[in-house]
């Protein structure tokens, strides 16, 4: 038993004179109270299990019980769940949920970076540990979960605000400098730009022809930017919109037009290569997957899964799979070769006859 919890276990004890059945816990015991489940687990010392006070296990003798503030105390203490109630698996996951929660609204509320220690320490779990189960329940890391939110601040006191300057320190960056150098990514444009709505944002297109069908592309003034695939132009110009609502939309020039003719020779010889500058707008999650995507090479296939066990978050198989259908970057982020476990093809954004195809030809290439 950790010190911490025997000296709150032995100070429960003074206060009710020592008599066990007096303990408010035991009473939730008894009467196999489920809204007390998840406030505190019981330990049985004559067996060496732990429970749930709503278990419908033979109650105990008080005598022989230890109470834990949670699963994970208990089996530091080294006792093991009960398998009846699955205390260690529902319990431990409880407990873990709400402090990730509480983490999330410190994040969300804090007007400065916090450090991982002082999230740990604010939440009463180890940093290593709290590190490894924030990733696994949101896909990603405190540090990147901190800075979503502080972008999420920014944009809207650039809205806001007198000057960029205010915006910017009243958002928590420490400086106007560390926001200027993240400031393309964070918002996709100068903060000018942003704070004008985006008006004066400019992103280039035009459509060609390949064997998929209708192939548009866009580009801003950081990289290629969208790469649509569908059979009607005007559906293609209408998600361009949808996806870049206060850009300036400007038909291709001549030259633009001969990244349209790279594009859809990539497109129609994968063993070609794609090298063009990418303007990848995403949360820090979807960069994620966006980049393992990027790394599966051609020929070859992987599953949401494997997928998220790269990015370290092998419970976010369906966060990736969101990821994938938000990719505006069709082949150049390839999401076509992300398959189903069994390897049978799934869903794709611009349909599953193209998927089929794109990995067809990437096999004989």
């Amino acid at each position: 038993m950790s010190g911490k919890t025997q000296v709150r276990h032995e100070a429960v004890s003074e206060s009710t004179g020592g008599n066990p059945v007096q303990d408010p816990r035991w009473q939730a015991v008894v009467s196999g109270d489920v809204k007390a489940d998840g406030q505190f687990v019981y330990a049985v010392k004559t067996t060496g299990i732990y429970c749930a006070p709503s278990c419908p296990s033979r109650q105990p003798n008080p005598e022989n019980i230890e109470y834990y503030d949670d699963a994970e105390a208990a089996e530091q203490a080294g006792f093991r769940p009960c398998k009846r109630c699955r205390q260690g698996l529902i319990s431990l996951a409880q407990f873990h949920a709400q402090r990730v929660a509480q983490a999330c609204r410190l994040l969300e509320q804090s007007g400065e970076m916090l450090t991982l220690n002082q999230l740990a320490a604010e939440v009463g779990i180890s940093a290593y540990h709290f590190h490894r189960i924030f990733k696994a329940q949101t896909g990603v890391t405190p540090k990147e979960y901190q800075q979503a939110q502080r972008t999420r601040r920014v944009r809207e006191k650039l809205t806001d605000a007198a000057t960029v300057t205010e915006a910017v320190h009243s958002a928590g960056y420490s400086s106007d400098g560390r926001f200027y150098e993240t400031s393309g990514t964070v918002l996709g444009m100068t903060p000018q730009s942003f704070r004008a709505g985006g008006r004066d944002v400019r992103v280039w297109f035009a459509i060609g022809q390949s064997s998929l069908g209708e192939i548009l592309v866009a580009e801003s003034q950081r990289g290629i930017c969208a790469i649509l695939l569908g059979d009607d132009p005007q559906t293609l110009i209408a998600e361009l919109q949808n996806s870049f609502p206060l850009a300036e939309l400007v038909g291709g020039d001549p030259d633009f037009e001969q990244r349209i003719a790279m594009i859809v020779g990539f497109v129609e010889q994968p063993q070609i290569g794609l090298d063009l500058p990418l303007d990848i707008r995403g949360t820090a999650f979807q960069q994620r997957v966006w980049q393992a995507l990027r790394d599966i090479p051609a020929g070859t296939t992987a599953s949401y899964a494997d997928i998220a066990r790269k990015i370290g978050s092998p419970k976010s198989v369906r966060a990736v799979a969101g990821a994938c259908a938000a990719n505006l970057l069709a082949v150049a982020i390839p999401c076509h070769r992300v398959v189903k476990t069994d390897g049978n093809i799934s869903g794709y954004r611009w349909g599953v006859e193209r998927k089929r195809s794109l990995l067809a030809r990437e096999d004989e290439a």
